[in-house]
């Protein structure tokens, strides 16, 4: 390849303002307006990166996000890895490194890996490096595996925003379809915008002929977008449409080149418009990877755009119309030119000073570093220092596939097309398969059709025409002829997939890897289904097509963010009376997202501080603040129905006034969270979650009513944060009660253990529920959270008669140890069911269905070994258990887990440690003693039930 900058032309770049950056150490010369790729092909630099697996040298294919080779770290301030080259604009100063590549692309060190390609063939690491232990080979592999280095020394540019943005109407692309239908919309008054990923709309109109309503393109371009914007509507540039979720929600990705991290669009239109293109396809013929090998029409647009001629000498290969205009292009610029085309018959003129050869195809190119020539199937040569292809067309139907279109094949494209509509989507210009300037504004004519007074635009120039000879990859084939660029897939690996039977379309892209590449196989992915439909003998649509999922480009990890750091990311929850807790000398730390007090009384003696609180919980009174707790309202005439079934436990038959401990499971059995349920009257339920689970309770819930009930039925109110609760336990708890003036009896009769009551206090509601986390008798008083502070100091005021103690959340975990009460996430994991928890009732007995009820059947399930809830106890004068210790047994030798300590306290109360754990058939176990081991030191502990205090449960009604 002998490329070079032209004297005159370039409609993208700026000659008065010349820049300057490095590449891989060499200082590389352009023009603003050029791309790093459009800069490095001006000063010939033809090698650009490494593959992926074999390290071969890689030049620039095309110029856009369709480019599978030309990947570059950039360093400095904006530091990016694995930036595309080809999209990537060149500024001063910047510096680039190719990827992949030790110490750079032209003389990469790890290049020796190609010669050893027919041992490392496609899937060769499911087969190789076995032995003697692949754990030898694997910190060498996963060095070399990867693309793009992180600068260590990257510093953030700030937070990425993000725009929630509703229109009438959505154009992606802004081609010379999407131009004419974002005017079409906004002639018949709807709201549009208008996005493309180029950062000048016009698309294809930028480097091919047209002329359009009399006008040269480029000024009916400025007209319609001047039109656009004196309507007021909107037009995104260097955007990109990356995804389509449910409802037709959009994601675009909008770059900026002044320092300002990208912003991410939630878009919400009523229609959509996809005038997304279609990419140049490469030709199938040996070592058709080496650098100087380009899309012909990159080359044209790298010649038009940038006024880049990619060589001197020149072979266009194609199977298609649309490389003539390419052909003839370069040879008006000097270059010499030849062109080859498979077919014979129904082709153009030839181009004037183009040598055309009809009914020939490539066979092989030659080279080593760069393309020298090529040899043709009947073993004609031609010396080249640059050639290239044009293989077809694959319409950028992504976005349609990720709204769940279905593709259709045209055998007269040689591509998948769109097929039946989908609702409030349009596919126009080449996506669609149009190929002609007035195919395409018909097309979207239609889609507008008795919309407004705007006229649809006219082709009034010269045509494209759409002949194409399918050219394949084709099974047998001699020499390595590369499908996937980036990642190193030929032919025979298809092959090769195809012989192990791996057929499936899915599978033959894990297998292989190819489409895997950072470019998604935008080349690739169609010749690998064509080859594969040959080795197979099916047809291409037989073979069918991967799953189109978003993002449709890279998408910065800081756009998904935005301003969800630190605190924004995850919002710390603090208590209504924080600053009352802090006055008294609490210690705060955060349990689940909640910022609560850990402990009162200074960070001076923590230890002693806690036992002190759980110590006097006991004895007489506690106060502790449990706003936390979820308060989630249901409510609705289906309510009752609606609890049933998200609840482990029937909860129907719950009475008015009364509450019931229950477990949510989830879909796999496993045990979510558990609670109380409050049950107000006959259509009113108050679900009492877990502090950390209040979220996530009240999303699951939002869900199962969305999915089986209407809001008619159901209505889901979280009142977690409008409602304190403030708990007083012990055996002195109802006396206290009794000296405030609640307007409620509290008598055993009237409002008995896991009842709820209603009174008020100062002229305020209060909800007053006995139940309790602690085994003593507890009221749990929820009132208005702007009128707790003055209920808690009486509370406080009040308590001194009785030496009532503030706890903390510490003293808390103790005191529920002691009862063997579990915490969610704590004494449970992933893989706990209801009956690892002795909970067997519903299971059994329940015959409606319930979330999770299928899975607690299956042979995981009930098998025998399963951890089972226990408590553990260690021998007089031992120290407490190390809290995540493993039960140990020896077996065959060798030690193994039989399960581990969930929590360990030393119980200030019982004067010993108490434990619980989760211990392989636990249940069945009681009274046998089991070897702990921690950090490999072994002690001993019994196993026992849970509840260590209070066994009886006399103290609830103490």
């Amino acid at each position: 390849m002998t490329a070079s900058r032209l004297a005159t032309g370039g409609s993208a770049i700026d000659r008065s303002r010349p820049i300057r950056f490095s590449f891989d150490g060499a200082t590389v010369h352009g023009f603003a307006g050029d791309t790093i790729a459009s800069a490095l092909l001006a000063g010939d630099v033809a090698v650009v990166g490494r593959s992926f697996k074999y390290h071969r040298p890689r030049g620039i294919w095309g110029a856009g996000v369709e480019e599978p080779n030309a990947l570059v770290d950039i360093g400095g301030p904006r530091a990016t890895p694995n930036t595309r080259a080809t999209t990537e604009p060149a500024r001063d100063g910047l510096v680039a490194k190719s990827v992949n590549a030790t110490p750079n692309a032209l003389t990469d060190r790890n290049a020796f890996l190609d010669r050893f390609s027919r041992f490392i063939p496609a899937a060769f690491y499911y087969k190789t490096f076995m032995w003697p232990d692949w754990h030898r080979f694997e910190p060498r592999i996963r060095a070399m595996a990867g693309l793009g280095k992180v600068d260590a020394d990257w510093t953030s540019p700030g937070t990425a925003d993000q725009i929630n943005h509703h229109c009438d109407v959505l154009v992606v692309g802004a081609g010379p379809a999407g131009l004419a239908a974002a005017r079409l919309a906004s002639g018949a008054g709807l709201t549009v915008t208008l996005v493309d990923d180029q950062q000048s709309p016009g698309g294809s109109l930028g480097h091919r002929a047209g002329e359009i309503d009399d006008k040269p393109a480029a000024a009916w371009i400025a007209e319609t977008v001047a039109a656009l914007g004196s309507a007021g509507q909107m037009i995104l540039p260097s955007t990109t449409a990356f995804g389509i979720y449910d409802h037709n929600l959009v994601g675009l990705n909008q770059r900026h080149f002044d320092g300002r991290p990208d912003t991410l669009w939630r878009v919400r239109p009523r229609r959509i418009v996809l005038a997304t293109g279609a990419i140049e396809r490469p030709l199938p013929f040996a070592n058709n990877d080496l650098p100087g090998i380009l899309s012909a029409d990159a080359a044209l647009a790298y010649l038009r755009r940038h006024a880049v001629l990619v060589g001197r000498r020149i072979v266009v290969a194609t199977n298609n119309d649309s490389a003539y205009e390419v052909a003839e292009a370069l040879a008006e610029a000097g270059a010499e030119v030849t062109l080859v085309d498979i077919r014979h018959d129904g082709t153009p003129a030839a181009p004037a000073n183009v040598r055309l050869v009809k009914s020939r195809a490539l066979a092989s190119a030659s080279g080593r570093q760069r393309v020298d020539g090529v040899t043709l199937d009947d073993g004609t040569r031609f010396d080249a220092d640059c050639v290239l292809i044009s293989g077809g067309w694959t319409p950028t139907i992504h976005l349609f596939g990720q709204a769940k279109g279905k593709l259709a094949w045209s055998e007269a494209r040689a591509a998948f097309l769109p097929g039946d509509p989908v609702d409030g989507i349009a596919v126009a210009g080449a996506a669609a398969g149009a190929v002609s300037l007035s195919d395409v504004f018909a097309g979207v004519g239609k889609a507008f059709a008795g919309q407004g007074n705007a006229a649809t635009p006219r082709s009034t120039g010269p045509e494209a025409t759409g002949g194409i000879l399918a050219a394949w990859p084709m099974p047998g084939s001699k020499g390595r002829i590369w499908i996937d660029y980036q990642n190193d897939v030929t032919v025979k690996d298809v092959e090769l997939a195809a012989r192990e039977n791996f057929v499936s379309v899915e599978h033959l892209k894990r297998y292989t890897t190819l489409g895997m590449a950072t470019d998604q196989g935008k080349t690739s992915n169609l010749p690998g289904l064509a080859l594969m439909a040959g080795i197979t003998g099916r047809t291409v649509p037989e073979v069918g097509t991967t799953t189109y999922r978003p993002p449709f480009t890279p998408v910065p990890l800081a756009s998904f963010a935005g301003a969800r750091v630190g605190e924004l990311m995850a919002p710390v929850r603090r208590l209504p009376l924080e600053n009352v807790h802090r006055a008294s000398g609490a210690v705060f730390q955060e349990y689940g997202g909640w910022l609560r007090p850990a402990h009162y009384g200074g960070s001076a003696d923590a230890e002693r501080s806690i036992a002190d609180e759980a110590r006097r919980a006991r004895q007489s009174v506690a106060l502790f603040d449990g706003s936390t707790l979820g308060k989630i309202e249901v409510i609705g005439p289906q309510a009752a129905a609606f609890v049933d079934f998200l609840y482990y436990n029937t909860m129907s038959t719950l009475k008015p006034g009364r509450c019931r401990y229950g477990f949510m499971l989830s879909e796999n059995g496993v045990v979510f969270d558990d609670g109380v349920l409050v049950r107000l009257d006959e259509h009113r339920f108050i679900v009492s979650c877990s502090s950390s689970h209040v979220a996530a309770v009240h999303a699951r819930l939002e869900e199962w009513r969305q999915d089986r009930f209407g809001r008619g039925a159901v209505y889901i109110h979280n009142a977690t944060s409008d409602m304190a609760t403030l708990t007083v336990s012990g055996p002195n708890a109802r006396k206290l009660l009794e000296a405030l003036d609640l307007s409620l009896s509290l008598d055993d009769a009237d409002l008995p253990h896991m009842a709820v009551g209603h009174g008020t206090y100062a002229g305020d509601e209060v909800r007053i529920a006995r139940v309790s986390f602690t085994g003593d008798r507890s009221y749990e008083i929820s009132i208005r959270a702007d009128r707790a502070e003055p209920l808690w100091a009486r509370l406080r005021q009040a308590g001194q008669a009785f030496d009532a103690v503030v706890i903390g959340l510490e003293a808390l975990m103790i005191l529920r140890a002691e009862k063997g009460f579990i915490v969610i996430g704590k004494d449970t994991d992933g893989t706990t069911l209801p009956h690892d928890l002795g909970v067997n009732g519903p299971r059994a007995k329940r015959q409606t269905e319930f979330v999770g009820r299928r899975s607690l059947f299956t042979e995981e399930a009930s098998r025998g070994n399963r951890m089972q809830f226990v408590g553990l106890t260690v021998p007089q004068g031992e120290a407490p258990l190390p809290t995540g210790a493993h039960g140990i047994k020896r077996s065959d030798g060798r030690l193994r887990s039989q399960g581990f300590v969930t929590s360990s306290y030393q119980s200030p109360t019982l004067g010993r440690p108490v434990a619980l754990g989760m211990i392989e058939r636990g249940a069945t176990r009681h009274g046998e003693t089991i070897d702990i081991q921690h950090l490999g030191k072994i002690s001993k502990a019994t196993i026992a039930t849970p509840c260590a205090f209070d066994p009886a449960g006399d103290r609830l009604h103490a």
